[in-house]
C-alpha cells in the first residue's frame, strides 16, 4: 500500500473514531517503515497504535509494548 493510501485510510478511521482500524492501519505504517530501516519513524507510528490499543483494551497492548521495548522506546508493562 502507497504511503498516499495509508494516509488516507488513517485520517478516515481517525475521521470515525475508529479504535480497531486506527490500531491496524499505525501498526501497518509502523512495519513500513520498520522494513525500510527508519526505526524513528516506525517507533513514532507503533507509540501511536500502542496508545489507541491501550485506550481501547485492546489485545494488540502488549505486543506493540513489546516492540516498542525492543527499540528502547517504552518500559515493558504487564497486561
Amino acid at each position: 500500500m502507497n504511503k498516499q493510501e495509508l494516509d488516507r485510510l488513517l485520517l478516515d478511521a481517525h475521521d470515525r473514531n475508529d479504535p480497531a482500524d486506527l490500531i491496524r492501519f499505525y501498526t501497518m505504517a509502523a512495519d513500513e517503515r520498520e522494513a525500510a530501516q527508519d526505526i524513528d519513524a516506525a517507533c513514532f507510528y507503533l507509540t501511536h497504535a500502542f496508545v489507541f490499543a491501550l485506550e481501547s483494551g485492546a489485545p494488540e497492548a502488549d505486543a506493540l509494548n513489546q516492540r516498542l521495548v525492543a527499540y528502547g522506546r517504552a518500559h515493558k508493562l504487564e497486561f
